[in-house]
């Protein structure tokens, strides 16, 4: 069974379709990222699938089973780190603050979070707290809260969008580790092409709002994948070529 079924999807705000009959499915696994024009309805797409927004039409489907409102075992990570965690919590308490619903006892919770934490390199900022540290640091913050919820989902919003070209790379591999650690399903929007190629299995191209999927590219470059070395390779440069020129269609 597919991880994640999304099936003829559309929303429409006012009446104005921002999104229209999109199709697909990740698989257990999987890392797919989309991609597509600025302002096509990449985060709308995204917010239904989250079951934030509802769709104006279609379904999505998380292990079969029809999404209505916010699945239990899925996590959403956002663009905007310096909204998304409480400033008056430690790293340690933001990473913890979504697990109290979760019917864990104070060790287990505990453990999660020293697991999550180690995983993002920031064992030794548990006690600090968000102003106190760098962009990319409270975007690991945010990565580390997500993992320690054990989703079986993680959707990121344009996730390295807000950090420096170096913080990225590093949060890019970050995320490329992690997953094979934890065995983690993503799907990533982004409106980086290079960074689609770099970190998928496979690219949802999308149209021009409102938005469709037009292609879907199966990304054969070899692990581990590397800033440098991976890149450079004819494969990935012919992977990016095509993307670009689907979405200036």
């Amino acid at each position: 069974m597919s991880m994640l079924e999304v099936a003829g999807l559309g929303h429409a705000y006012g009446g104005v379709d921002a999104v229209s009959d999109v199709s697909f499915v990740v698989e257990p696994g999987e890392l797919v990222c989309i991609v597509g024009p600025s302002g096509c309805g990449k985060s709308t797409l995204l917010r239904c699938i989250a079951g934030l927004l509802p769709p104006t039409r279609g379904t999505v489907s998380l292990h079969g089973d029809r999404v209505v409102g916010v699945p239990s075992d899925l996590a959403v990570v956002f663009q905007d780190y310096s909204r998304s965690l409480l400033p008056w919590r430690t790293v340690a308490g933001n990473v913890e603050f979504p697990l109290r619903d979760r019917g864990l006892s104070t060790v287990e919770r505990r453990s999660r979070v020293e697991e999550a934490l180690s995983w993002v390199g920031l064992s030794e900022a548990a006690g600090k707290h968000p102003f106190e540290l760098s962009g990319g640091m409270q975007q690991r913050v945010s990565i580390a809260r997500a993992l320690a919820y054990r989703p079986a989902l993680m959707l990121m919003d344009e996730p390295f969008a807000s950090v420096d070209a170096q913080t990225r790379a590093d949060l890019e591999d970050l995320v490329l580790t992690v997953r094979a650690s934890a065995g983690m399903t993503v799907l990533l929007v982004t409106h980086d092409i290079d960074e689609s190629v770099y970190l998928a299995d496979r690219v949802l191209v999308l149209s021009q709002s409102p938005a469709t999927v037009v292609e879907t590219l199966k990304v054969d470059l070899s692990s581990p994948r590397d800033q440098i070395t991976t890149r450079g390779t004819d494969t990935f440069v012919r992977l990016r070529t095509e993307i670009a020129r689907q979405i200036r269609r």
